[in-house]
């Protein structure tokens, strides 16, 4: 899995996370994932920033650390967003190619069938 800022993704080729973006997401689930969701997930962070993540892991709750909204999905597997903390709370599952409305927020992430 790698994570994101636009603006530092050709600096951080390399990196596993950008820790120059701040690090907006946190692993909630001590599970291994069962292979990976191929693509990139996209949202809109603190003050309009634009952030992503490629290949997350699947089956696996991602906690976002800091606001996070606008969800895009273009991984092959189906991703659920969640209004609270450690996937809780009423999910809202966008299919691969589809996006949350731009002022949707969330507070974590799984992707797969679940």
């Amino acid at each position: 899995m790698r994570f994101f800022r636009p603006a530092l993704a050709t600096a951080a080729a390399t990196a596993t996370i950008a820790a120059a973006a701040g690090c907006t997401l946190a692993l909630a689930s001590p599970a291994a994932a069962a292979g990976t969701a191929k693509g990139w997930f996209a949202w809109v962070g603190p003050k309009g920033a634009p952030f992503f993540i490629e290949n997350p892991p699947d089956g696996r709750c991602l906690t976002m650390s800091q606001e996070s909204q606008g969800a895009h999905n273009a991984t092959a597997l189906p991703a659920t967003v969640y209004p609270q903390k450690e996937c809780k709370g009423t999910p809202l599952r966008l299919d691969p190619g589809r996006h949350a409305p731009r002022n949707a927020s969330f507070a974590s992430v799984k992707f797969g069938s679940h």
